[in-house]
C-alpha cells in the first residue's frame, strides 16, 4: 500500500475500534498475528478488546498522530470510557479513565502481522484501582 492509502485503511480499523465492532475489526488482522509481549493471534486481540469493551463499554480512541513508512505504521492514540463492568477481575469503579497508547504495527496486504507497544491493560488496571 502507499502511504496515502496505509492512512486510509488505518481509518478504517480506527472507525471498527470505535464502532466496537469485533466482526469487522478481526477482517485486518492476520490470523497469527504476532504480538510483542502479548498472546499471538487475531482470537487472542479480539478476546482482550471484548474483555476490554465489557469494562469499558463507551470506549473511544481518538488518532494524535499517524506515521508510515513502508510496511510499518506508528500511531500515537488517546483512549478512554468509563468503568462500568468488570476488567481484569475489577469490579465497576465508574472511573473514567483516560490513557495514551502508543503501537507499531507492519501491515501485509491490508492485515496487521506484528504488533508492538504500551501495555494498555496495565496503564488501565492502575488507573481503576
Amino acid at each position: 500500500m502507499e502511504p496515502w492509502e496505509t492512512r486510509e485503511w488505518f481509518a478504517d480499523v480506527l472507525d471498527a475500534l470505535n464502532r466496537h465492532d469485533l466482526v469487522d475489526l478481526r477482517g485486518f488482522l492476520h490470523p497469527r498475528v504476532r504480538r510483542a509481549h502479548l498472546p499471538a493471534g487475531a482470537d487472542a486481540w479480539i478476546g482482550e478488546y471484548a474483555d476490554l469493551l465489557h469494562g469499558f463499554p463507551d470506549w473511544q480512541w481518538k488518532r494524535i498522530q499517524l506515521l508510515v513508512e513502508d510496511d510499518r505504521l506508528a500511531v500515537h492514540l488517546r483512549g478512554g470510557g468509563t468503568h462500568t463492568g468488570a476488567f481484569a477481575h475489577h469490579p465497576a469503579t465508574r472511573r473514567r479513565v483516560s490513557i495514551a497508547s502508543f503501537a507499531m504495527w507492519r501491515v501485509e496486504q491490508g492485515l496487521i502481522v506484528e504488533a508492538s507497544g504500551t501495555d494498555d491493560a496495565a496503564q488501565i488496571r492502575a488507573a481503576i484501582r
